[in-house]
């Protein structure tokens, strides 16, 4: 827009100017600091298994025991309905055709925690076998749509055993695709980050890899971690996960919160500690207004009470399970953790029940809102985004169909796609 420069105006043209100047700064951080959400899809949960237990066929064999967990105790139906989620026929003929197409979304091999301490050349050997499965898995088209490895922290103890395994597990990835060329869907985790300085430097480890390797700068992205009351709070007072997803060059893709290690550095008892204590929402509430805006993905945490054993322990632990994924998801955190086939069940009927159970309502308010029809609620522009988020999150998932999408919002997939995200690069389908 011009600045106006007739005399009707009091602020002149050099008004204009001098105010744009002074907001250059804010401009340029806005752009490049708050891009706002890119409308890729977020898988609905990570599963982490030790590394060297991953084989090319390990989440087809965890959709057979999820569906076998549930068949144990009656069946996916009775679970819903004993959950008391809606239409428990419907939920559980989706969750069950899910279990078997696509039981794991996202896959983290695990050289951390879930790995522990081994010599050297056993956790060499495991990296690079690591790369070679996780290619011929991508190539068989059994690999989850989201995959990767969590190595060690850079602290100083474990900081040069997790870069090496990074290294090799790369090395071994590229030798083993075609072209060497990297899965879309590929995802670093770096654990237990305490400080901005750890980001900057697994920045620049991801520079050198792109370098040695010929990859596009930029290539490499990464989660983060939050498992540390240091990223809460600074020991300068200041909150430095809110610095460390601007201190990398736009390569930190997500902010994981972890419960166990979040909890015990906070001296919070094992018994209580839990994705609900009132310290882990306190956590999560800043991790959330850090990275809103931002593009940056979150993911909520896990619960290590398990659905195995007597079957009343099965049931005491799907229904927890269940109303933590509800929450979560209410609390505006759409992936958590999973840490056993037999939590499946519990996170896709949770899931998808929180995006069917809602369905009609915000596909009536976004039908009316797009063609203009007359409505007892008004909604505005961001109202509308937040519904359409909502459709197209339940649909990249697959607890709604593009035919319901279309028949209740009067909507296509790629309208969806462009109402949820107007600024997002323009891409075909959900």
């Amino acid at each position: 827009m011009n600045p106006p420069d007739t005399a009707k105006f009091a602020l002149s043209a050099e008004d204009y100017t001098r105010i744009g100047e002074s907001l250059r700064a804010t401009d340029e951080l806005l752009a490049a600091g708050y891009p706002g959400d890119d409308g890729s899809r977020q898988p609905v949960h990570t599963v982490y298994v030790p590394a060297d237990k991953f084989t090319p066929a390990l989440a087809s064999e965890w959709g057979q025991q999820a569906l076998a967990a549930a068949d144990a105790q009656g069946g996916l139906e009775r679970l819903a309905s004993w959950l008391d989620l809606e239409n428990p026929g419907v939920l559980a003929g989706l969750v069950e055709a899910k279990l078997a197409s696509e039981p794991i979304e996202d896959l983290r091999l695990d050289f951390e925690d879930g790995y522990g301490s081994r010599p050297d050349d056993e956790e060499d050997a495991h990296a690079v076998a690591a790369g070679t499965n996780v290619a011929r898995a991508v190539a068989a088209g059994t690999a989850p749509p989201f995959i990767g490895i969590r190595f060690k922290c850079f602290e100083a103890a474990t900081r040069d055993r997790g870069l090496r395994t990074l290294d090799l597990f790369l090395g071994s990835l590229l030798d083993s695709t075609a072209n060497r060329t990297l899965p879309d869907g590929l995802v670093l985790t770096l654990p237990k980050v305490s400080t901005v300085a750890q980001v900057q430097a697994m920045a620049y480890a991801c520079e050198r890899l792109e370098d040695a390797h010929g990859l596009p700068s930029g290539r490499l992205r990464f989660e983060v971690q939050m498992e540390t009351p240091q990223l809460i709070l600074g020991a300068d007072g200041t909150v430095p996960v809110a610095a460390v997803l601007h201190a990398a060059g736009g390569r930190v893709s997500g902010l994981h919160y972890g419960t166990y290690d979040y909890s015990a550095s906070l001296g919070i008892a094992a018994a209580h500690q839990s994705m609900e204590h009132p310290a882990a929402d306190y956590a999560k509430a800043v991790m959330q207004v850090a990275a809103a805006g931002t593009g940056v993905r979150l993911s909520d945490g896990s619960t290590n009470i398990l659905p195995i054993g007597d079957p009343e322990n099965v049931d005491r632990a799907w229904a927890l399970h269940a109303r933590l994924v509800a929450r979560s998801l209410a609390a505006g955190y759409y992936q958590g953790w999973d840490l056993h086939a037999a939590q499946l069940p519990t996170r896709f009927l949770a899931t998808y029940d929180f995006y069917r159970s809602g369905f009609a309502a915000a596909a009536f308010r976004l039908r009316n809102y797009v063609h203009r029809l007359e409505s007892t609620i008004l909604d505005e522009p961001a109202t509308a985004r937040a519904l359409a988020r909502y459709i197209h999150r339940g649909l990249a998932c697959g607890a709604v169909t593009a035919a319901e999408v279309a028949d209740a919002a009067g909507v296509s997939t790629e309208d969806l796609a462009a109402l949820a995200h107007p600024n997002a690069p323009k891409r075909t389908g959900s």
